[in-house]
């Protein structure tokens, strides 16, 4: 079948990417331009469909190959039979990352001889353009430099001046926009839960440890962060005004809210304190 053949037979890194981008186009073609030719071919009264890219960046809805085992990967099969039963556009976008996961099966088969720095090469080739999803989705394609999937979220986050006020910032991460911000933050972990950071979470700063904390951790929101000029974590607060110094945390408050010691010890802190006072 003219859909199973490898063009060319690639063997270079630029070869096999060339192949990959034919046959990403051929497919990004279906979902979009000729999308409506697409959805009627994939009628859910016929038997077993895939959708098939080309090399030659054309696209075609047919049978899967009949030879076992196939020269190629095979695409997802059946995708007319979920037609009927999904919304257009969802059903579109699953066709997209099942399309996704095709091209990247048949360069890496193209490939599987390549040593580790060539497979780096062509995935990192691969990666610089937008998935078949993203574009049937609209979804922006943004490109992170540490290498994290940070995606398109709104950041929401508290910064302080050197004044000592917080600041909000809420904005969407577009293409470039923060990517400084969120290398200085991609270890973070929060204080209390020791939970990742995420940028579509609000956090606020202990201006003593300087720890970041999860707001839904310390309870405080970003209105009431608004209202604080300087923030002190639990832990800080406690410490600070406690006769007893920094190694007993004196309140069962303090010690539910940061989950670090067994009642035992909260209970002998507390009963020791009272002995000396």
């Amino acid at each position: 079948m003219e859909m199973a053949s490898v063009s060319s037979n690639p063997r270079t890194v630029e070869e096999i990417f060339k192949d990959f981008s034919g046959r990403r186009h051929g497919i990004i073609r279906a979902l979009t331009y000729d999308v409506d030719e697409f959805y009627t071919l994939c009628d859910p009264e016929k038997e077993n469909l895939c959708l098939y890219g080309h090399p030659n960046e054309t696209w075609e809805v047919t049978l899967p190959a009949e030879e076992v085992p196939p020269e190629l990967p095979e695409p997802a099969l059946g995708i007319n039979f979920a037609r009927d039963g999904m919304n257009r556009k969802d059903w579109l976008s699953l066709v997209a990352v099942h399309s996704d996961s095709w091209l990247l099966s048949v360069a890496f088969y193209l490939g599987a001889r390549f040593n580790s720095n060539e497979r780096k090469r062509l995935f990192t080739m691969i990666n610089d353009l937008p998935t078949v999803f993203e574009v049937v989705t609209e979804r922006k394609h943004v490109k992170n430099k540490s290498g994290s999937d940070s995606g398109n979220k709104s950041k929401i986050s508290t910064k302080r001046t050197s004044d000592g006020q917080i600041k909000a910032n809420s904005k969407p991460v577009e293409e470039g926009y923060g990517e400084e911000e969120e290398d200085e933050h991609s270890e973070t972990l929060c204080g209390s839960c020791a939970g990742n950071y995420n940028a579509d979470e609000f956090w606020i700063g202990c201006d003593i440890c300087e720890r970041w904390f999860h707001g839904k951790c310390v309870k405080i929101t970003p209105a009431k962060a608004e209202n604080i000029k300087q923030y002190k974590c639990p832990s800080c607060s406690v410490k600070k005004g406690s006769p007893f110094g920094s190694n007993l945390l004196e309140t069962a408050d303090t010690v539910k809210f940061m989950g670090v010691l067994p009642f035992e010890t909260v209970y002998m802190n507390t009963h020791a304190a009272e002995r000396c006072m």
